[in-house]
């Protein structure tokens, strides 16, 4: 096993469990703010799939890892969305729920 596939699937482990968090926790209060955290946790696993299929070589018409391809602005633009709407949908959440 290489080492972009295991740094990938190392990762895809919290990514998923953010997903399946913000899932459930969207499922009891369907606000605005538990929308952004599914859509950047979403954001995050396709970052960490685009890297598995990128180390296991998969969509080669993808062109991984070459700038300027389809596969390096699908990671880049899930990576923006994940570091740009889960913190964002947090931060409200935590805004609205806070205790103080």
């Amino acid at each position: 096993m290489n080492g972009t596939l295991l740094k990938a699937l190392v990762a895809l482990v919290p990514a998923t469990m953010l997903l399946a968090g913000s899932a459930s926790l969207f499922r009891a209060a369907r606000r605005p703010s538990t929308l952004l955290q599914v859509l950047g946790a979403a954001g995050l696993v396709i970052v960490t799939l685009t890297h598995v299929c990128e180390a296991l070589h998969l969509f080669p018409v993808m062109g991984w890892g070459s700038e300027g391809s389809p596969g390096h602005y699908l990671d880049w633009g899930s990576a923006v969305c994940g570091f740009t709407f889960f913190p964002l949908g947090y931060l409200l959440h935590a805004l609205r729920h806070g205790k103080p």
